[in-house]
């Protein structure tokens, strides 16, 4: 039996929300080292990175960012969201004409990047991106255009769903 056949879906949400939402307050408190070293960070991310507010950025739980650079325009959904760390860097890529959509199931972290919001568009000089709550296996449930978007991405986050399918 594997551990989802011992704890079940929504017991595995549970677990998860616990951890990144309640244990983690930012990413010094991570109980692994098993993700990539933040030192490394890509010379074309390093400015990106530099506009996005210091909350945001000690909240940040997944692995560098993986994304084309040409985003000029695009539709981004970005799936586990978590505090907006990638979303913001992506806002920036894809420009005042892009749009990109957070979805994390965390109401903490969440709020961190609702919170921000106004900061990033302030920063960047436009508001181009919407936070939603829910689950990644679920995203019908969301009012997600089908076929919307062009680029999708997930930072460490699929590895958490209890169905990958």
């Amino acid at each position: 039996m594997n551990f989802l056949g011992l704890f079940g879906v929504d017991a595995m949400h549970e677990i998860v929300k616990d951890y990144y939402g309640k244990q983690l307050q930012t990413s010094g408190d991570l109980k692994t080292s098993a993700c990539c070293d933040a030192s490394n960070v890509p010379g074309w991310l390093k400015p990106l990175l530099a506009r996005i507010h210091p909350e945001v950025m000690s909240r940040y739980y997944g692995c560098g960012l993986v994304c084309p650079l040409l985003l000029e325009g695009c539709r981004i959904l970005d799936l586990g969201s978590g505090s907006g760390r990638d979303v913001y860097a992506l806002a920036q890529l894809a420009g005042a004409h892009g749009h990109v959509v957070g979805v994390d199931m965390t109401e903490e972290q969440l709020a961190v990047a609702k919170s921000y919001r106004a900061y990033h568009a302030e920063t960047f000089g436009f508001d181009n991106v919407i936070f939603k709550q829910g689950y990644i296996e679920k995203l019908d449930e969301l009012g997600l255009e089908s076929g919307s978007f062009d680029v999708i991405v997930s930072n460490c986050v699929i590895n958490l769903s209890p169905d990958k399918d």
